[in-house]
């Protein structure tokens, strides 16, 4: 094999932190796999990796390697883009990270339509409602729901994330209806991820109000389940919630408020002088589907958006874990 089959199979097994997983990422035993580990660490006269019995975990060294491992196969593949741009279809294996409930809603139903297209692509799909980082982890592309901050990724804006305040009718007939932001200080909020404070726009502008509850998760599923059950108030995506509102299993309150407009539906890749044609196909295909105008908020009758103050443009960003920055 080749130096850079060696770096290849390194990062492979610094990222899964297995060699099982590793060498079936690439068709390896895991016998092969560790035997090239082993030449890599001898050839180096370096410890790459502390060994357990049930995980690898990078040494110090290790993780200086992986670092500068990752730029050069980033470059590699940047060169076989650039040459594959020229002369193919989009090919290959695109690797892509959404959020759980969003990609069951609005990406794995019209999943179908992409690959039909271009059936020369593979689509490894990972969906976590954690953050990822993309490059560390191999990702051609992630989708992200939030407010992002300055980084080096490229960020392209699909849709807005309209979020709106809601909660069952068994609950406000029980609790009562809050009539003022502060009268949420008095209500159970549930929050998905850290989302202690709210950032809302509404008639006096951008405002936050810290909320408190008796449930807090990682899945935008297990708190929209709890909010039709009567558990609590919640700020929740129209995209998520949308049906539950039509049908009545949610009311929406102050609805003179809304979440940050900040808070948009991102695809966000790195930055590359030539971008593969199997990503490029893949944000065309995003931006079609969704929009600025997205299907899920046609049908909602919710009223004109709130006055926001102006702000310039700003460059790509990643996700904060301010309020609303999670699914």
């Amino acid at each position: 094999m080749t130096a850079i089959s060696d770096f290849d199979i390194f990062a492979r097994v610094a990222r899964t932190g297995n060699m099982s997983a590793a060498g079936r990422e690439m068709g390896l035993s895991p016998a092969v796999v560790s035997k090239r580990i082993s030449l890599l660490e001898e050839r180096l006269g370096a410890r790459l990796f502390q060994r357990t019995t049930r995980q690898l975990t990078l040494t110090e060294t290790g993780e200086g390697y992986f670092r500068r491992v990752v730029d050069i196969l980033s470059l590699i593949a940047e060169a076989d883009d650039f040459v594959s741009r020229r002369n193919t279809n989009p090919r290959g294996q695109l690797k892509v990270t959404a959020p759980t409930t969003f990609s069951r809603y609005h990406l794995a139903p019209y999943l179908s339509k992409f690959l039909h297209s271009y059936p020369e692509i593979q689509l490894d799909l990972h969906l976590t409602d954690n953050y990822v980082d993309i490059i560390r982890d191999g990702f051609d592309l992630a989708i992200r729901i939030g407010e992002l901050q300055d980084s080096s990724l490229v960020a392209r804006k699909l849709s807005p994330d309209t979020r709106i305040i809601v909660a069952a009718p068994e609950y406000l007939e029980k609790n009562g209806t809050p009539k003022t932001l502060k009268d949420l200080e008095n209500h159970n909020c549930l929050s998905a991820g850290a989302q202690e404070l709210w950032a809302l726009d509404g008639p006096g502008g951008q405002q936050e109000v810290r909320v408190k509850g008796n449930i807090r998760s990682n899945s935008a599923d297990l708190i929209r389940e709890a909010l039709i059950g009567g558990l609590g108030v919640g700020l929740r995506g129209t995209w998520e919630i949308g049906p539950e509102i039509q049908s009545g299993k949610l009311k929406v309150i102050l609805p003179q408020y809304r979440g940050s407009s900040k808070m948009a539906v991102y695809a966000v890749y790195p930055s590359r002088d030539f971008m593969p044609a199997k990503v490029d196909v893949f944000l065309e295909f995003l931006g079609q589907h969704f929009g600025p105008d997205p299907y899920w908020d046609k049908t909602l009758a919710l009223g004109p958006k709130p006055a926001t103050s102006k702000s310039a443009a700003r460059p790509a960003k990643s996700p904060t874990k301010r309020a609303g920055s999670a699914v």
